[in-house]
């Protein structure tokens, strides 16, 4: 072999050694940086927004992925049995803080995992799903950001769009604290708005199409909160409500410009989802979780969003508002 190849040759040969050094240094140093786990319930627009509102204030707070800090996320598609499973492994890899999203998903990770700060993501009451003795105060290794919404504004929303309304239809799972606890506030709310709520329990998804015709005939609207259980069956829901002519109300805009809904009010979830980065900034600093106050939605971090072409086939007037409004 001439001098020339041995030349090309030792070159190519150190090239591709230099790539693959580069490569494990990449991998190890992506390796030795922070992890947040991410524990999520199922795929959702509302849980994705949420997720990326603390990505983004993390983000902002200096905690570039994959840079200053990794994450690592998984769902169970809504499968209550897989929840275990998943948070023991997220534990094994030994996070610095895991982020447990939605109350069946925190409620197991409360009881299984004691040495790691955990950070509740999108809990409608943190204290009656039994993950906080307080409204105010973290407990133990757990503190979080709920997205408890003031129901107060959806009924003042609700009634804007259907000034006559004042009987509302809500399902619920019976399974599920967040759902038992819009309930109650739901309850509590009308006794100022003049409204009544007809709460029907669900216990398995497959009754809802059943479920809905209690309805009929007996509420103005229907409301979708951010129920796991609920929540995927809203295509099901959309199309009963429309055979009888009842607007429904959901949590989140997504439905709304799909055109399946009237309208949607609620907390704004990337708002929600940047308050659980607030606090996963303040773990990964070094602060402990036990002086780490949870976060709530303010006024502001509350928004409305109508269908106008629903509202045409309803034979609704929109009035004007500082609401939005989309084409679907």
């Amino acid at each position: 072999m001439n001098t020339k190849k041995i030349t090309t040759l030792m070159i190519l040969t150190l090239s591709i050694f230099m790539v693959s050094m580069m490569t494990l240094f990449s991998r190890t140093t992506k390796t030795n940086l922070p992890l947040v786990a991410i524990a999520n319930y199922g795929p959702h627009s509302s849980l994705e927004d949420s997720i990326q509102g603390m990505k983004d204030e993390l983000s902002n707070q200096g905690f570039i992925e994959n840079k200053t800090i990794r994450y690592e996320m998984v769902d169970v598609g809504f499968e209550p049995s897989l929840i275990p499973q998943m948070i023991m492994n997220l534990k094994s890899h030994h996070p610095s803080v895991l982020v447990v999203t939605t109350t069946p998903v925190a409620q197991y990770a409360k009881g299984a995992v004691k040495d790691i700060p955990l950070v509740y993501n999108v809990i409608t009451d943190p204290v009656a799903a039994g993950l906080l003795d307080t409204v105010n105060q973290s407990q133990g290794n757990m503190t979080g950001s709920s997205d408890k919404q003031d129901v107060r504004l959806l009924f003042d929303f609700a009634k804007r769009l259907l000034p006559h309304a004042s009987n509302v239809g809500v399902l619920y799972s019976t399974a599920e604290a967040n759902d038992i606890a819009l309930i109650a506030m739901m309850k509590q709310a009308a006794k100022n708005s003049r409204m009544h709520v007809l709460a029907i329990p669900i216990d398995q998804a497959r009754d809802i199409s059943v479920s809905m015709q209690k309805f009929k005939h007996h509420v103005d609207f229907i409301y979708v909160g951010a129920s796991g259980a609920i929540q995927p069956a809203l295509p099901v829901i959309a199309a009963e409500s429309k055979k009888m002519g009842i607007p429904v109300f959901n949590l989140n805009d997504e439905a709304v410009r799909l055109g399946l809904v009237l309208a949607s009010f609620g907390v704004d979830y990337h708002r929600v989802g940047m308050n659980t980065g607030k606090l996963v900034a303040r773990s990964l600093r070094g602060e402990s979780i036990k002086t780490i106050q949870p976060l709530y939605p303010t006024n502001d971090d509350h928004h409305g969003l109508v269908s106008q072409q629903n509202a045409t086939s309803l034979g609704l007037m929109l009035p004007d508002g500082d609401y939005h409004a989309a084409a679907a």
